[in-house]
């Protein structure tokens, strides 16, 4: 329906914006000064005791200074009554007496038809609860009474009960003039496939009736007393007034309860509902039957922007939770989204209040679980990731789960949290590092923190300074440049550490490497918290290499992401060979040398030759895997002025 032009203008001039607000709020009187229009209270779209929500009554904006909520006279009416556009400005029009606008014709039909059909749906209601207290509703009263329901408490909820015959309902309809045809419109009785007389549609079930965020009747839902029913619950078929994936059972009063400040939680069922309202948990809302569809997820998010959905422990519970999940994922918005609270096994929110009471439940609604906690634990839990393709399928389901999240920003986060969880779950401290076992070579139980210059490896030509001195070169480029570490991430896991302070510096750097690939200061800031209380740079305990990193910085001539390429290429050269030499003595211990392994070995030696040849290739005058870096004696007198006044603890001290 379109409005004509002038009127919305006149709407807004004729409406207070004071006086529609003044509906839902407490002005502060001390704040507020009327006279003017310039009016304060506590915010009623977020919880809060100070008044930070202003009212301009001449201009006729509001604005939060808390939550930041501000528009005119419409959009409160909008947000505080769950209505559209068109039903805030009907209800705006019709507090300041002017005459809508008139509509289409067909359009105005249908309205009178959905005015009709509510008159409708309010007598059947009636009709259930008087069924409930005559002789035939016996059963239900019995069985309400023995879930713990009140009188008043079926009062409030308006329950009641359909009797078991064809036409009971129909029949009392008919007794008061209303037409067969809109009997079936309002989805309270059908007709058969063979025309024959209709018949009601709730027979022998308790009654609860659906009302919309208005507090319109518009559905009805039905819980069958035979326990051979085909179906335990039943409701109202879609029609006019009602569509089951745009309504949620006791919207309304949820509504107002989650305008208070509690927390919205979202059940699966009438009795779950109920119960959790009489518990004080006023701001609760069911689905009416269906999986939560997208409209009611937007529904709930109006409601409140963190809705806690209460799911079972069940396997079935699970699969409905992470249906919702995907269903969130791309529709995720900064501050709006989900939390999950797992009901004891065997439990619904009814049968938790009844067994441990209303604490329990507040337990389980402070303790929910974010989104991202179910996405890694449908990927994750009773899961075995023992080779690199369960590992990279791992990767590619978090992937294409998060690539389904259309904000930037929280795509990002989500990201960042499950990395960082799978970083938790695939780099525990090893236990052979922990025993300082190294892997290279036949040394066993061998500190590396101990006598590390005296240290041998499995060759001549490798001594265990010399590889600390040249990973200590790597990680101290690396600190300084991420965008290196991030190209070169795969190399740089593949690099075992038998060094223990470089074995956690190394899988800092690695975390947090493509978080701060544009901020290299922020980067170093950020591994220094994690190694903290180790020193930060590796350098410091090896003063060749900071001299080393100043020589290649102020040469433009040699690339410093050249120099630590080709220096994380010869660990990885070296390792290779020293692994293959392990095996060689393996296989020499059970006598199956062969030419294979000669092969091998052969191919490894060349790797090592190939990637030491690059320091005469480049002319790298800095780096000499025989000694580790050596310095000449003018770069010894330029070391030494650097390094006159800082005292550096050597790698044989640290743990």
């Amino acid at each position: 329906m379109s409005l004509p032009p002038g009127f919305l203008e006149e709407l807004r001039t004729r409406s207070s914006l004071s006086q529609v607000v003044g509906r839902k709020v407490m002005w502060d009187a001390r704040k507020s000064n009327q006279g003017k229009g310039d009016m304060w209270a506590p915010c009623p779209f977020h919880q809060e005791k100070s008044a930070s929500f202003h009212v301009d009554d001449r201009k006729g904006f509001y604005y939060c200074f808390g939550c930041h909520a501000k528009g005119d006279a419409i959009s409160f009416v909008r947000e505080t009554e769950n209505v559209s556009f068109m039903e805030a400005v009907e209800i705006l029009a019709r507090e300041a007496g002017m005459t809508m606008p008139e509509r289409d014709p067909r359009a105005q039909e249908k309205a009178d038809r959905r005015t009709v059909l509510m008159t409708v749906m309010e007598q059947a209601v009636q009709f259930f609860r008087l069924q409930l207290r005559t002789n035939q509703g016996a059963a239900a009263r019995e069985y309400l009474e023995k879930r713990g329901l009140s009188q008043d408490a079926q009062d409030r909820w308006e329950i009641g009960y359909a009797p078991d015959a064809r036409q009971s309902m129909l029949q009392h309809l008919r007794d008061k003039g209303i037409d067969d045809q809109l009997i079936i419109d309002a989805g309270l009785c059908a007709r058969p496939d063979d025309g024959g007389a209709p018949y009601d549609r709730f027979r022998g079930r308790i009654i609860f009736p659906i009302r919309d965020h208005r507090g319109f009747a518009i559905a009805f839902g039905g819980r069958a007393m035979d326990p051979n029913a085909r179906a335990k619950y039943l409701n109202s078929p879609e029609t006019i007034l009602f569509d089951k994936g745009r309504s949620l059972f006791n919207v309304k009063a949820a509504r107002e309860a989650a305008g208070k400040g509690q927390p919205l939680i979202v059940a699966e069922g009438y009795m779950d509902v109920i119960a959790l309202s009489e518990a004080g948990f006023g701001a609760c809302v069911a689905p009416l039957g269906t999986a939560i569809t997208e409209n009611q997820l937007q529904m709930l998010w109006r409601i409140s922007p963190e809705p806690v959905i209460t799911m079972d422990g069940d396997t079935a519970g699970q699969r409905a939770a992470m249906r919702l999940v995907d269903l969130a994922l791309p529709v995720l918005e900064a501050g709006k989204s989900l939390r999950f609270s797992v009901m004891p096994e065997g439990q619904d929110p009814d049968d938790l209040l009844k067994a441990q009471g209303p604490g329990a439940m507040q337990h389980l609604i402070d303790t929910a679980k974010p989104m991202v906690s179910l996405l890694w634990q449908r990927e994750v839990e009773g899961k075995v990731f023992d080779s690199p393709e369960r590992k990279a399928a791992l990767d590619k389901s978090f992937a294409d789960a998060v690539a389904k999240i259309a904000d930037e920003n929280i795509r990002y986060h989500y990201s960042k949290e499950l990395r960082d969880r799978r970083w938790d779950l695939f780099r525990p401290v090893r236990k052979a590092f922990e025993n300082n076992i190294f892997r290279m070579g036949a040394a066993k139980n061998v500190s590396a923190s101990t006598g590390t210059k005296d240290s041998k490896l499995a060759t001549k030509n490798a001594p265990a300074f010399a590889i600390l001195i040249r990973e200590a070169f790597v990680f101290s480029v690396a600190l300084k440049r991420p965008d290196l570490v991030v190209k070169h991430m795969a190399q740089l896991e593949r690099r075992d550490c038998n060094d223990v302070f470089h074995r956690h510096l190394k899988d800092a750097i690695l975390r947090y490497a493509a978080d701060f690939i544009d901020d290299p200061e922020a980067f170093s800031n950020e591994i220094s918290n994690a190694v903290n209380p180790e020193p930060l740079e590796p350098q410091t305990a090896y003063p060749q290499v900071l001299m080393a990193i100043r020589l290649v910085e102020k040469n433009e001539s040699h690339d410093l992401a050249a120099a630590f390429e080709q220096e994380l290429a010869k660990l990885l050269a070296q390792q290779g060979h020293e692994l293959e030499l392990a095996e060689a003595r393996e296989d020499v211990l059970v006598d199956t040398i062969g030419e294979g392994l000669t092969w091998r070995l052969g191919q490894a030696t060349e790797e090592v030759n190939r990637a030491a040849r690059g320091d005469t290739e480049d002319s790298t005058e800095y780096y000499r895997a025989d000694n580790g870096l050596e310095l000449s004696k003018d770069e010894l007198k330029e070391r030494d002025a650097l390094f006159a006044n800082i005292r550096f603890e050597g790698p044989q001290k640290r743990n």
